[in-house]
């Protein structure tokens, strides 16, 4: 116990000097962006007496150092600054946005994760069948195609031909769950699509793996059924990869849906961002990134340290 402990804390150790480095890397890349953004906000006809007061209000007249240790200070406490767009709290404007995006990113992980791990272990239980070549060549198509075609491919079938479901997922924070479950149908399927792939073929790939090893012949010299043995043997043992690649997926499923969000104009994380970046608000843009890079960050924590309690050999490497 004390070693997964100490294992524990050299990983939350690393996770925060990398999140650390993360935040020099998006306020850096923020600053070398050209231009001047008082200008930018305020226009070219802004006078400089505006253009000064502009630049007092918001420290830009401050230090590099002196902005990022303050920003910094802000954001490890909740509070990212005002937008430079619409002059409201930063948190304010991206509070409920984030919860759209996790509410989304939810959604697409209930429906992919039990699906891709059934998938797998059938696919394995059926190697070199049919079944198994049509669920590998339909799950290799469908990460061959790009976000943003998936989604308008599934707007032209269940929306326009069919009418199923809305192409747009207005959602607002009076919805209801049935029907945020309804309008956010769409979104959900097409990063479903996305990343059910490589979980499926994940899992398939570490189930094989793990079927010519010599506890998997003894099972299969004791009688037991191949589904058994794949299902009570295998699979607990081939847990470690399948979460690392569950949880690289979810990270996936809440950094990669701008394009979804977009497509779909859906109100979470990335449809502010683009529309941050339109209006030059740099503020907004680096709080969204920052939220961005903190939940990949820990969500490959989770995976490192489940990957570690669910294979107790990874506790003593050598």
């Amino acid at each position: 116990m004390r070693t997964i402990l100490s294992i524990i804390l050299k990983r939350l150790l690393v996770g925060c000097m990398t999140l650390f480095v993360v935040t020099i890397i998006i306020f850096g890349a923020i600053e070398m962006l050209p231009g001047d953004i008082a200008t930018e906000v305020l226009g070219q006809a802004a006078t400089e007496e505006s253009l000064n007061a502009f630049r007092e209000k918001y420290d830009l007249n401050r230090s590099l150092p002196a902005r990022y240790l303050s920003w910094l200070g802000g954001a490890v406490t909740g509070d990212f600054g005002i937008s430079l767009a619409n002059q409201r709290p930063i948190s304010e404007l991206i509070g409920q946005r984030a919860a759209n995006t996790f509410f989304l990113a939810g959604y697409a992980a209930a429906i992919a994760v039990p699906i891709a791990v059934v998938s797998g272990m059938l696919a394995a239980l059926y190697n070199g069948s049919v079944f198994d070549r049509m669920l590998s060549s339909s799950t290799l198509a469908a990460i061959s195609f790009p976000e943003f075609f998936i989604a308008y491919i599934l707007i032209l079938i269940f929306s326009v031909a069919l009418g199923w479901f809305p192409s747009l997922a207005n959602v607002d924070p009076g919805t209801g769950l049935g029907e945020r479950l309804y309008l956010t149908f769409l979104p959900a399927m097409t990063l479903t699509l996305i990343v059910l792939a490589y979980m499926m073929r994940m899992t398939r790939a570490a189930i094989l793996n793990l079927l010519a090893l010599p506890y998997i012949e003894m099972a299969h010299l004791k009688g037991m059924k191949r589904w058994r043995v794949i299902a009570v043997h295998a699979l607990p043992n081939a847990l470690a990869p399948i979460i690392n690649v569950i949880a690289l997926n979810l990270a996936y499923l809440i950094v990669g849906v701008v394009l979804v969000e977009v497509v779909f104009v859906y109100p979470g994380l990335g449809q502010i961002l683009v529309d941050a970046v339109s209006n030059r608000d740099v503020t907004v843009v680096q709080a969204a990134c920052l939220i961005f890079a903190a939940t990949y960050i820990i969500l490959n924590l989770a995976a490192d340290i489940l990957s570690i309690i669910a294979n107790p050999r990874l506790l003593h490497p050598r």
